[in-house]
């Protein structure tokens, strides 16, 4: 046929269409239908699937984005969240009706973090302060020093000591007690994005957007060790964590790899094959003989120390922000697709999947009983879900 027939097409298809008809006789049988056996038009499988909330709580306190959630260590019901409006709020689980404003920050609060004893609570502000309250929401104090934007708070373990990584390459430390400034960390040359104090207390770790982690001494300020170059990273820390003997510390980074450093040589001692996306979250497993690595590579590895290899691969919808350990064999994660996820480390399998949020999930925390998972999400809400019985 030529090009120039396509037309014939045409007029075959509408001669074709004028033949189609339907009379009294191709009527096989005929159903009533009653009215009231109808759905509705918006009840809809999609539109149904997308309102599962599995939440047994929502705070709605916030007016913006949430950046953090942190739970009380020592009371079950006690949650601080901070956000994009500039604020924080302490308030309760299953206790809707009370909250308290932490009040005070000039721009996002972006970090939050409960004393060991819970009688602390520290916020930071990209305002480049850090302001501490009691735990009925109460301001103690207001903590000054840095030049940049609080990017995570630390308390030591046995101690109300706190420390604060900020975006002006700095790190430091206060007496929360007597609100009093004790030492300050200079070296990066960046912004340093996590840190934390070793379990024993004895030592700090920072890791820093120059692709550097610092070991330091606490009490003489002393830069004991820097670990950087061939075989660490290339490209900016991301999350650090520390293993329960104070001996290693675990590291990821931009650019997709983990590193496990030992602490007081401050060598590699192992290495995660690189992932193809940044790694946002890590995590020791209770007995440090497993780790838990998130990324925006839709993964959650399950990292063998003691061998140095991977035991499995959780898989996921979207990019993993942020994780935390339940009890010896648990992992909850969670997501940029707004779900939080529950895993049993030792199959891979997902336990169960918690819906509600609609935007990315930015933190998480367990309550202090176990019994709950509170996430914060940047649709503006936190949300909490059950956890009791599915460990």
């Amino acid at each position: 046929m030529s090009v120039g027939g396509s037309p014939h097409i045409d007029d075959d298809y509408e001669e074709d269409n004028d033949e189609v008809f339907l009379d009294e006789s191709d009527i096989m049988h005929e159903v009533p239908i009653d009215d009231e056996d109808l759905p509705d038009a918006d009840d809809s499988d999609s539109e149904h699937f997308e309102e599962v909330d599995d939440s047994v709580h929502i705070f709605t306190g916030h007016t913006g984005e949430l950046y953090s959630v942190v739970c009380s260590p020592t009371d079950a019901a006690l949650v601080a969240t901070g956000g994009g409006d500039d604020k924080g709020f302490l308030w309760k689980l299953g206790q809707g009706d009370w909250a308290s404003e932490l009040q005070g920050h000039k721009d996002s609060v972006s970090s939050l973090a409960f004393s060991y004893d819970g009688q602390f609570l520290a916020s930071g502000s990209l305002d480049g302060t850090v302001q501490l309250w009691n735990a009925s929401g109460n301001q103690t104090g207001a903590l000054d020093g840095p030049g940049g934007g609080i990017e995570w708070l630390k308390w030591h373990p046995r101690g109300h000591i706190l420390l604060a990584g900020s975006e002006d390459s700095t790190v430091w430390m206060w007496n929360a007690d007597k609100v009093a400034f004790l030492n300050m960390f200079a070296g990066h040359a960046s912004s340093v994005t996590c840190g934390d104090f070793t379990p024993d207390g004895k030592t700090i770790c920072t890791g820093s957007d120059d692709a550097t982690l610092r070991i330091w001494n606490p009490k003489s300020g002393e830069n004991i060790h820097v670990v950087r170059g061939h075989p660490y990273h290339t490209e900016g820390l991301t999350c650090l964590a520390i293993s329960s003997t104070s001996t290693l510390a675990l590291t990821g980074s931009k650019d997709g790899s983990a590193h496990i450093v030992n602490i007081t040589t401050g060598k590699v001692i192992s290495t995660l094959a690189s992932q193809s996306d940044s790694i946002e979250s890590i995590g020791f497993a209770p007995s440090d003989s497993w780790a838990a690595i998130g990324g925006l590579n839709k993964k959650l590895v399950i990292w063998d120390i003691e061998h140095s290899l991977s035991r499995g691969t959780c898989d996921h919808e979207d990019g993993v922000t942020c994780l935390t350990w339940l009890g010896a064999w648990h992992v909850a994660t969670g997501c940029v697709d707004g779900n939080v996820r529950l895993w049993d480390s030792r199959s891979g399998e997902c336990v169960r999947t918690f819906r509600g949020h609609s935007d990315a999930i930015q933190s998480i925390s367990v309550s202090a009983n176990k019994d709950y998972i509170v996430s914060a999400s940047i649709d503006g809400t936190a949300r909490v879900f059950e956890v009791e019985g599915l460990r």
